[in-house]
């Protein structure tokens, strides 16, 4: 017989938007590997195509979803799942929903128009807007926060640097993109 005075524990599905995003983009992976990537060249990357192509705008945001293997979306779904709850709590759900499709938008046609030979898939442009709307948090008119400070000059003068003087298929364009999607996103809902 169970004590009335003893708390019980649940498990509550705290982060709606955030815990369903990583879940996509687990299926989209699993998908991925089904179809040999056929579901990623479809539907989860982003390329320069035919404006006439109805999948050209659904890739415009399903490129989010779409990882090249495990430990590509093992690294972007730490970082969502430290910072994306915390978010979502504080701006809500529909925020966050706005945040990841406008990010997905803007970095899908940077991509398609600056990089047109190149195909661009994964959350870390989500991550980056994340990050930098996460040093808003604190955020007060008329003010620009030192966290906020710091937090563009590691990560968007690290991505710069990366950018220049390494190469590899990480796109720190995007990560600058979404950066400054995520800032420019906290300081309108914060001065709002």
């Amino acid at each position: 017989m169970a004590s009335k005075n003893r708390p019980t524990l649940k498990i509550s599905f705290n982060s709606p938007v955030i815990l369903w995003f990583c879940i996509i983009c687990v299926a989209a992976l699993v998908l991925s590997k089904i179809t040999g990537g056929f579901t990623d060249k479809l539907l989860f990357s982003v390329y320069r195509s035919s404006p006439l192509n109805p999948f050209t705008y659904i890739r415009l945001v399903g490129h989010v979803f779409g990882h090249s293997g495990i430990s590509h979306l093992m690294g972007n779904l730490m970082l969502l799942l430290i910072i994306g709850p915390l978010l979502e709590e504080k701006y809500g759900s529909k925020d966050m929903i706005v945040v990841i499709v406008v990010t997905a938008v803007v970095t899908g046609i940077a991509e398609v128009i600056f990089f047109p030979n190149v195909m661009l898939m994964g959350a870390s442009g989500v991550v980056f807007a994340m990050i930098l709307l996460s040093s808003f948090t604190s955020f007060k008119e008329g003010t620009i926060p030192v966290t906020f400070i710091i937090v563009a000059i590691l990560y968007i003068g690290d991505q710069v640097v990366s950018g220049i003087t390494i190469t590899d298929n990480i796109s720190n364009f995007t990560h600058i993109i979404g950066g400054a999607v995520g800032a420019v996103i906290g300081f309108v809902a914060n001065k709002n």
